[in-house]
């Protein structure tokens, strides 16, 4: 490997990064820095002086001590499976000052699990997927999932309040936290690691750093919530006519069946395409294709024949009335798995397919179907051809609506220029009272389009927030505000 030549002011910077968290812990060479300055989508590269990996909540302190002397500017990242450009550095053409990434991926301890608490303290680099293995091994669930589970972390899970497939019943990951750890804007830590589930102390301070993108601060470490184990689930696959009739079918099934409904799924005939097209070991599991489907998840505690029967019952009645076209009911584990990876591997089979002009909104679950009906019917009128992948958590009224062109010359000039694109479906999703974000948090893709749905009181008060936390602007510029 040839050797990185530094530039002096890098140099000093790199030197004092290696005296607080050692030389395992600092990333210089361009070509090992390259993943951390790209996002999953390939949208966005940025520019860094360095990838600085810190191992504890002192050394996280240290480092931002440092950078706020000398004015550097801190883009903290987990994961990286972001799909707004939000854990990634501006462009050395966007920021004319500079930037470190701050990876939390080496503070991946599990602090403490206290099961009689139905609490774990988990540090911010940890997977989401080790962190509902510990809960597993002691009989709890942690019930954040999606589909990028296997990579993303706790760190950027909670700064974007995730979503994911249990919203439904358990809430956004917003829900789940009861205390935080956090490395402040100056340096200091503000200890909040509290498992209390009732503390009336004056403002809920962890709300702040929920949600915020790493532009008020460093998330550390979290205090999540943990739920008995269910001991039975049940999994359908449906396939029906209409997101109206997915609405419906939910209010019946919730009149049914009550707070057992975990997750709730919808998803268009195109968006099942292009997973059977792209994603090897799939198939469909219909004998025909349908217009619509619905993957639907219940969970208890009890013996699975009996909530398998439940459902079963209620679907009995939807089929026979033709509310619903189709259905089967997953007979194992590993016929659930199949079900859900067809769900779960939606945005990489897109990626697959080339890129689009994606939307994560959210409308009232009431107003979903009327929200595809006429966002579709207005860009088919704009754009004729126009390819619209429609899936998402209809029981929460999240909708991942993604827009492109199937010939390639032709998408290509579509996303050049997504604004038109947006202006139609932002615009919709604002008529019915909508979040032009459910899930996915602004970044650098809707930091601009925000400014024409919040109101100036809003953007006011967020403003005046970074501000207060950050006088520097030096948490993850050019994100969210």
């Amino acid at each position: 490997m040839a050797e990185v030549v530094l530039t002096p002011e890098t140099k000093a910077l790199h030197e004092a990064m290696v005296a607080i968290v050692g030389p395992q812990g600092v990333i210089a060479d361009p070509n090992e820095m390259a993943p951390y300055l790209t996002d999953w989508r390939g949208r966005y590269r940025g520019a860094a002086e360095l990838v600085v990996r810190p191992a504890s909540t002192e050394q996280v302190a240290e480092v931002v001590r440092r950078c706020v002397r000398e004015r550097v500017a801190i883009v903290p990242q987990g994961g990286n499976t972001g799909l707004c450009g939000g854990s990634v550095p501006l462009a050395a053409s966007a920021y004319p000052g500079r930037q470190i990434v701050l990876s939390l991926a080496r503070m991946n301890r599990i602090r403490a699990l206290d099961a009689d608490n139905n609490t774990i303290t988990v540090e911010a680099g940890c997977v989401l997927a080790s962190v509902q293995e510990a809960a597993r091994n002691a009989q709890r669930l942690f019930p954040l999932s999606l589909g990028a589970e296997g990579s993303c972390q706790i760190g950027g899970n909670l700064s974007t309040n995730a979503g994911g497939e249990a919203v439904l019943r358990y809430g956004n990951a917003r829900d789940l936290v009861l205390g935080l750890e956090v490395v402040l804007p100056d340096g200091r830590v503000w200890d909040g690691l509290r498992g209390l589930r009732k503390d009336n102390t004056g403002y809920d301070l962890k709300q702040l750093f929920i949600g915020a993108e790493g532009t008020l601060g460093v998330i550390t470490a979290a205090v999540l919530k943990l739920f008995p184990w269910p001991t039975a689930t049940a999994t359908a696959f449906l396939g029906i006519e209409s997101p109206q009739r997915a609405v419906e079918l939910l209010s019946e099934l919730r009149a049914a069946l009550g707070e057992r409904i975990t997750s709730f799924e919808l998803m268009s005939r195109l968006s099942l395409a292009l997973v059977l097209k792209h994603i090897p070991g799939t198939s469909d599991p219909l004998s025909q294709p349908y217009p619509w489907y619905l993957l639907a998840e219940l969970s208890d505690n009890g013996k699975p024949q009996a909530l398998n029967a439940r459902l079963l019952e209620a679907l009995e009645e939807a089929l026979e009335q033709g509310r619903v076209l189709d259905a089967v009911l997953a007979q194992s584990e590993a016929q659930a798995e199949a079900l859900w990876r067809l769900r779960d591997a939606m945005a990489e089979a897109q990626k697959q397919e080339g890129v689009s002009i994606k939307h994560d909104v959210s409308v009232p679950v009431s107003q979903v179907p009327r929200f595809i009906d006429e966002a579709s019917r207005a860009l088919e009128e704009a754009f004729p051809g126009v390819r619209i992948v429609a899936f998402g958590h209809i029981g929460d009224g999240n909708i991942h609506y993604n827009v492109s062109m199937a010939d390639p010359v032709l998408n290509a000039r579509l996303v050049e220029d997504p604004g038109p694109v947006n202006r139609i479906v932002y615009d919709c999703v604002s008529r019915l009272g909508g979040s032009i974000s459910a899930e996915h948090g602004l970044g650098q893709l809707k930091r601009e389009e925000i400014q024409r749905y919040k109101s100036p009181l809003e953007l006011e008060l967020m403003r005046a927030i970074k501000h207060t936390l950050d006088p520097h602007h030096l948490m993850n510029p050019g994100k969210v505000v």
